[in-house]
């Protein structure tokens, strides 16, 4: 038992001894680090970057809109009777012209209809004929009989016999007359029945979609093909109440897509709603865009850029100033020489290279311009070009007589640099 317990007791003392070692090589491990992070986390970050200021200039007013493109003209391709789909000629992509046959119902039920009311007409012609020479025959019949009477050669009521029998047959010849136009009244709407049995294009334009395929039974519910005119493309778009007036019928809109973003289209205000949605206080408006190359496709996503023709004065700042923190838009303003704050603005219209401040920004206030997004709270800033580039920056910024709309090509070069000297 004491042997047992002898073992127990170095085991205890040997763990024990290794536990302080380990705790004390860890406590200096820890002392060793713990300058050096302190040190690192203290010291503040250099960023090379130039300087702005916000200018007062002159904003071209515009208005942004965007929505899908819509074909101008589309239709759904239906049947004017129900039957079995036979024959198609198009499909999807291929180009239609107007009055081109699209499809073709079964229709041999009909064309033997058909040919059995042409027969009943013959028929009916037949028995107009007949009818027409008994009733020459007994108008023969009774001018004889005229003179037999006028001579007393015949009694009054044989005479009156012979005059019925001209009635009868004259009446007989008139049902037989009405019996054929009845008959070709039948033809007629037989005709027309077995010529809605194919199919023509109501417009021409593009098969954009085909719903059915040969074999499937249709009716003038079921669409068979979409054609879409692409030549002119519509989009529509909300227009605040406070710009709908500076708008008119036939005022010039430049269209970009994302699809084709080097190439910029125009169309014309071709409607504007007389009445304002009550709920957002906007009125639709409809801009018709030419495709003569139908280089736009339908449901492309648009951009519309509509000049309203008027100016005014805005407090601008380079777009490179500008940073966001979440969905906060803000600039870093030099409160001190070379430790920039940020401070919050409300922003307006953003055009190329600049953009309008609204709130909480006064004119002539310097910012940070281009490095701005690499900047940090606690960051100092050093000034490229020993603070020549600031000036030019800012000279750039507010220079032009269009405001919003005016390049600063310069500081678009610069980025790479700027990025460089922050990253040493």
């Amino acid at each position: 038992m004491s042997k047992w317990i002898s073992r127990l007791l170095a085991i205890l003392i040997g763990g024990g001894l290794i536990y302080m070692v380990g705790s004390k090589v860890y406590e200096l491990k820890q002392g060793d680090a713990t300058p050096k992070t302190a040190k690192k986390k203290g010291g503040a970050r250099t960023v090379s970057v130039d300087l702005a200021s916000a200018e007062i200039g002159q904003v071209r007013e515009t208005l942004v809109l965007t929505g899908a493109l819509k074909p101008k003209e589309m239709v759904d391709v239906t049947p004017k009777a129900a039957g079995r789909l036979t024959k198609t000629y198009f499909r999807i992509g291929d180009q239609v012209k107007q009055g081109d046959l699209v499809a073709e119902l079964e229709d041999s039920e009909l064309q033997q209809r058909v040919r059995r009311a042409e027969a009943a007409i013959a028929v009916n012609a037949a028995s107009v004929s007949q009818r027409d020479a008994e009733l020459s025959n007994v108008r023969a019949n009774l001018q004889r009989s005229q003179q037999l009477f006028e001579e007393g050669l015949l009694s009054p009521q044989e005479f009156e016999q012979q005059k019925t029998s001209q009635a009868m047959i004259e009446a007989q010849v008139e049902l037989a007359r009405a019996q054929k136009e009845q008959s070709e009244a039948e033809l007629r709407e037989l005709k027309i029945q077995l010529a809605q049995m194919k199919i023509y294009a109501p417009l021409g334009g593009i098969v954009a979609l085909r719903y059915v395929d040969e074999g499937a039974v249709v009716s003038p519910t079921s669409p068979i093909v979409r054609i879409v005119n692409l030549s002119t493309l519509v989009t529509q778009g909300n227009v605040p109440e406070r710009s709908i007036g500076k708008l008119r019928v036939g005022n010039v809109a430049e269209v970009r897509v994302d699809a084709i973003p080097d190439e910029v289209f125009h169309g014309r205000i071709s409607r504007i709603s007389p009445v304002l949605d009550a709920a957002t206080r906007s009125a639709l408006i409809e801009i018709d865009i030419q495709n003569p190359a139908n280089v736009l496709k339908a449901e492309m996503f648009a951009r519309i850029n509509l000049d309203l023709g008027t100016t005014r004065q805005a407090t601008l700042i380079p777009r490179d100033g500008l940073v966001y923190r979440g969905q906060q838009p803000g600039v870093y303003v030099l409160e001190d020489e070379n430790k920039p704050v940020f401070r919050p603005i409300e922003t307006g219209m953003t055009r190329e290279n600049q953009v309008e401040v609204l709130a909480n920004l006064d004119p002539g206030t310097k910012i940070v311009g281009r490095g701005a997004t690499m900047l940090r709270d606690g960051d100092r800033i050093a000034v490229a070009g020993a603070g020549g580039g600031g000036g030019a920056a800012s000279k750039k910024g507010g220079s032009s007589d269009n405001g919003a709309e005016a390049e600063a090509p310069a500081q678009g070069a610069g980025k790479k640099g700027a990025a460089k000297k922050a990253a040493t």
